[in-house]
């Protein structure tokens, strides 16, 4: 295959992802219920991360085994949950960082209904802030915050040594439902969040020129999602 890409209608992209959920590990029903609730109840719970993703995020952390995580942007507490669950063996201190007043109420609602407070700590207010505060080492760092804000938070964590050795920083959103790309390249987008998704593509835009310049990391832009970027230190 010449392309990384297979270009899907929307449609086909809906049968694509229910054929990868038939043939994937399920999400624990848990985490179905949460997600259902987010969706149910946020008008913007299209930012919420996938039920395929949630798989993927089970897969990742069990694969990494990581005895810390760092999230910066918990929404509803979906993510925060699917780290617990595949953190079970290793007991994994989970961090979630998060601003938004309805966001903050909406994942504690999670972390109180799901029992996950024993191993997840929230830090309301501002990330940059938060990570201030924070020391020790990340074996898992989750972005999907602010948008405009990537690039900061990855510097500070570099700068911090924060990222452990083997450790991997993992970056949603940055196609920025195409507007990254070009502002041309999603015409189903809907109007209402197009000026909104415009301005996180140019934000992500210089992120990604940064990330690929800076000589103390590797990365790799994933077309996948709404373009996930894993970043780990160079060897």
């Amino acid at each position: 295959m010449l392309n990384s890409i297979i270009s899907f209608t929307p449609e086909m992209a809906g049968q694509v992802t229910e054929y990868c959920m038939a043939s994937s590990n399920p999400t624990s029903s848990n985490m179905k219920e949460v997600w259902d609730w987010t969706v149910k109840k946020f008008e913007n719970a299209d930012k919420m991360s996938s039920p395929l993703q949630g798989s993927t995020m089970k897969f990742t952390a069990e694969f990494l085994a990581p005895k810390r995580i760092l999230e910066i942007g918990a929404f509803s507490g979906y993510s925060a949950l699917a780290w617990y669950e595949s953190t079970e063996a290793t007991k994994a201190e989970i961090i979630t960082l998060e601003l938004d007043k309805d966001m903050i109420a909406a994942t504690r609602y999670t972390l109180d209904k799901y029992n996950l407070n024993d191993r997840v700590k929230m830090m309301e207010g501002y990330a940059s802030e938060s990570i201030d505060k924070l020391s020790g080492e990340f074996d898992l760092v989750f972005v999907d915050a602010n948008k405009d804000g990537y690039e900061g938070y990855c510097k500070q964590i570099l700068d911090k040594k924060m990222l452990s050795p083997k450790g991997l920083i993992m970056c949603d959103n940055i196609f920025a439902r195409g507007m990254t790309i070009s502002t041309e390249s999603n015409p189903h987008l809907d109007d209402k969040v197009r000026a909104y998704w415009t301005e996180c593509g140019k934000a992500l835009d210089k992120f990604n020129k940064w990330a690929v310049s800076d000589p103390r990391i590797d990365v790799l832009l994933m077309p996948v999602y709404d373009g996930v970027t894993y970043i780990k230190w160079k060897n």
